[in-house]
């Protein structure tokens, strides 16, 4: 019996503001727990929230990005439910008038051989909510610790449509998503300290049939691997369930990445199970097409008319372009570079980019914070290009400006000059290095002959260790193939 799978996804986004969506406590991770607190995040008696008004602005540049109805008016409710670490018994959420209501986000799927298909969910709604505190287990032998330093964070929940139907397909969705709000300035994406989490609703029906099955979420996905691990996981059990003519509970679940399983965490609420009612402490959010309008031109040029640019521009794929787009620091440090460079040596640049450069830009959010300068990286390249170096050379020079963290354009030349690095291109000085490789390795002499082709690179790279990294690799290839020639 063949099955159809349909999954949709809730993330959560922590805000980047300096103070909690309804108090003036500070946003910090890392602190002591409960000192980042004021009355009002522990619902001592008397207090009364106050909406944070750039909480409110970095939801609005979310939907504008994506295309979605901002909501001209839009209230707060009370979403009632007991969990310890929820303060006041109740969470300040939005419903039924949500500040932003329907938009898409576009996803790529890459298939074989760097080809790139291009999915796309309907976003159902993406409203403001505060985030609760953080149960403590470790150190704690029969007791459970709360922190309520996170209550109050603001979040900004987003619901996709259930249009997806693998877990490439949600991880894709939810890779993008989480791209764009950094690339917003909006969440600074930090997965492993919660910034940005995953809940993912699935289930399981016959294909052509127009019911759904009965849906299970899956709460609280910190990594995509695991976001993968677990959707994969309880398609499979669904599936194993239903084909024994068993029944699907409604469950909220969570993926234990030790076992690779999810595990029932709770049966599932319903909508009604909360009691939502408006909250009597804050006023309708009102929301006027002025300041929208401001909203929208702070909105920085977005990842996909960069990506048709670079497209157009420099003849590049897809599956480059969405490489180069990964943030706003790497499109910035890409077309940056690309000022200062021979564009007929794109192909290098790009390689340096995907295997060097990229790697240490996502080490650090601060897209001041870059390993090796634009103007830096293209003088690397250019003495790449004109043989002064080789490419070997070059990634021990890029070692050394990271840890240097110069800003000065020289430095490239300096550290050559300074450590005589120059590439050694004399055919004489290279012909006597040859010699002493061949000498002392008949073994990889015989299997060149006896038609094992690739024993030569052994054997160029016996004589680049020699030359301490410093002899020119196509000469050395073209000396050894003419001697054994």
């Amino acid at each position: 019996m063949q099955w159809e799978v349909i999954i949709g996804l809730e993330i959560h986004i922590q805000l980047l503001t300096k103070s909690k969506i309804f108090s003036e406590s500070p946003v910090c991770f890392g602190y002591n727990a409960n000192t980042q607190i004021n009355p009002f995040d522990l619902a001592l008696p008397g207090v009364l929230p106050v909406l944070n008004k750039k909480a409110v602005e970095y939801a609005i540049k979310f939907g504008l990005a994506i295309n979605a109805k901002i909501s001209p008016y839009s209230i707060f409710v009370r979403k009632n439910y007991f969990y310890p670490d929820l303060s006041k018994g109740y969470q300040i959420s939005q419903l039924e008038l949500p500040l932003i209501k329907g938009g898409n986000i576009l996803f790529p799927i890459e298939e074989k051989k760097q080809k790139i298909k291009w999915g796309s969910t309907e976003i159902v709604q993406a409203h403001l909510e505060e985030d609760a505190g953080k149960l403590l287990h470790k150190n704690y032998s029969d007791k459970t610790g709360i922190d309520f330093n996170r209550a109050g964070i603001p979040l900004l929940e987003i619901i996709t449509q259930p249009s997806m139907h693998s877990a490439q397909e949600a991880v894709s969705c939810a890779k993008s998503l989480h791209s764009l709000v950094m690339w917003l300035g909006i969440c600074d994406g930090n997965m492993q300290n919660g910034s940005f989490r995953c809940d993912v609703n699935i289930s399981i029906k016959k294909i052509n049939k127009n019911e759904y099955g009965t849906r299970n979420e899956i709460k609280n996905l910190n990594s995509f691997r695991f976001m993968e691990e677990a959707i994969n996981y309880e398609i499979n059990r669904q599936i194993k369930l239903l084909e024994n003519n068993n029944i699907i509970a409604q469950e909220t679940r969570r993926y234990d990445p030790d076992i690779k399983k999810t595990i029932l965490m709770r049966k599932k609420e319903n909508s009604k199970d909360y009691r939502y009612f408006p909250d009597p402490d804050l006023p309708p959010l009102f929301i006027s097409d002025k300041w929208v309008k401001y909203i929208k031109s702070t909105i920085p040029e977005l990842p996909n008319v960069i990506r048709e640019r670079i497209i157009a521009n420099y003849n590049l794929s897809e599956f480059y372009a969405i490489k180069l787009t990964q943030s706003k620091k790497i499109a910035y440090f890409f077309e940056n570079s690309i000022i200062h460079s021979d564009i007929s040596k794109i192909k290098l640049l790009i390689r340096w980019l995907i295997k060097e450069i990229i790697p240490k830009i996502n080490q650090n959010n601060d897209i001041n914070d870059l390993p090796i300068t634009p103007i830096q990286f293209s003088f690397l390249l250019k003495r790449i290009f004109d043989g002064t170096i080789s490419n070997k050379i070059a990634k021990d020079i890029f070692f050394i400006i990271c840890q240097e963290k110069s800003l000065d354009p020289g430095i490239v030349d300096h550290i050559i000059k300074t450590n005589k690095l120059y590439q050694i291109s004399d055919s004489s000085i290279l012909e006597k290095i040859v010699d002493t490789v061949l000498s002392t390795n008949s073994k990889l002499i015989k299997e060149f002959y006896s038609g094992k082709k690739q024993a030569i690179n052994a054997l160029i790279g016996k004589a680049i260790k020699l030359s301490n990294n410093k002899a020119n690799p196509v000469k050395l290839s073209e000396i050894f193939k003419k001697i054994l020639k």
